[in-house]
């Protein structure tokens, strides 16, 4: 049989490149950009293992439950782990950051999310930049959600390792992801004696054996398919504009929040200031004797395709998650879970006004 997606010609040195750069173009960095031939826990788990080490103090921002995940790793290659916890309700401030410091001025190394999809919580990065900077910190950066939904900007913010996937505001695939590495992250990890070498976690082979050979000669055969899928994704945003892109990201956000306010039935932002809020995904708190998850589970018996889910763990029982990204950054998918939700709600017997999220979500939107 034939089929567009068999038998494919190889994927060339140079093609592969061609990608890099335009990653590198939508981050709007000069630093080295490698394509990582997996999803984006490689890249994360791989910078984390090449930088630190038993000699590291790192400062450990958590946000939501990949935070938790990184100060994990961390504690797995002995560095000494100063955690950062705040509510998953609000962000982080760069005020906090610098009282961090102010206690700990050792630490050399932080490790920040930007936006969390799971917790809807987005960082004031360009901030917490400035601050890290100040002490010349290390800075690692999670920017999987927030690319494409707000702006990431690796150079301007001081950003040494900043990691991507496509498969959310982008709209592209899950199966490659993507690092902005410094020159000062590449030197911490050369000097790093527990770096991974001749790995697939392994950051320096990349550095090695194909930036500083010219691009010229892969590792390993490319994921072919995925690959294309990314080229595909980002010749997409540089035709619509990335500003346009966000914006839609922004506007859904936005409409989402007023529409389930105006809803009623007890749904209220989880969280609770609007500039703390992820463009990426809205979360809403359920009202209280409503398991969320059942909540969801409801409205999705109408429409299973709806970008709705619970909260991951112990927030199932209070967090709702609309996914408003990607494809799904519209204002129809933002009216169709709110109507579902609100069906939901009425179900269990709560007022709520369809009518009037309707009208808050067309004029919010912008």
């Amino acid at each position: 049989m034939t089929h567009p997606f068999l038998d494919l010609p190889p994927l060339s040195a140079a093609h592969f490149a061609s990608i890099e750069d335009r990653v590198a173009r939508l981050l709007d960095t000069r630093q080295d950009v490698v394509i990582m031939q997996g999803e984006a826990l490689l890249p994360l788990e791989g910078a984390i293992r090449a930088t630190t080490g038993p000699g590291t103090t790192a400062l450990n921002v958590i946000t939501g439950p990949y935070g938790q995940t990184f100060g994990n790793w961390l504690r797995d290659c002995g560095a000494t782990v100063i955690d950062l916890a705040v509510p998953f309700h609000t962000a982080v401030t760069a005020d906090q950051i610098r009282e961090a410091f102010a206690e700990h001025p050792e630490i050399d190394f932080v490790s920040l999310v930007h936006a969390e999809a799971a917790t809807g919580n987005t960082n004031p990065v360009a901030e917490i930049g400035e601050v890290v900077r100040e002490h010349g910190a290390l800075f690692y950066l999670d920017a999987v959600a927030s690319v494409g939904a707000e702006p990431v900007l690796p150079d301007a913010w001081g950003v040494d390792l900043c990691v991507i996937g496509a498969q959310k505001a982008m709209g592209g695939p899950a199966g490659v992801s993507a690092v902005s590495v410094s020159a000062r992250a590449w030197a911490r990890m050369a000097a790093n004696p527990g770096a991974p070498r001749r790995s697939y976690l392994s950051l320096l082979d990349w550095k090695e054996r194909w930036v500083d050979g010219g691009r010229k000669a892969l590792l390993h055969a490319p994921a072919q398919l995925e690959m294309l899928a990314l080229e595909a994704c980002v010749e997409r945003i540089e035709t619509v504009g990335l500003e346009a892109v966000m914006a839609r990201h922004r506007g859904a956000a936005l409409a989402t929040r007023a529409g389930a306010v105006a809803l009623g039935g007890g749904l209220e932002p989880y969280v609770h200031e609007a500039k703390d809020a992820a463009p990426v995904a809205t979360t809403l708190r359920a009202p209280s004797g409503v398991a969320a998850s059942e909540l969801v589970a409801r409205a999705l018996a109408s429409d299973p395709a709806l970008p709705l889910a619970a909260g991951g763990g112990a927030l199932a029982k209070e967090m709702i998650r609309v996914n408003h990204y990607g494809v799904d950054a519209t204002v129809g998918v933002v009216q169709a879970c709110l109507a579902a939700l609100g069906a939901a709600l009425s179900e269990k017997g709560l007022d709520v006004d369809l009518e009037g999220a309707r009208r808050a979500v067309e004029g919010a939107w912008r």
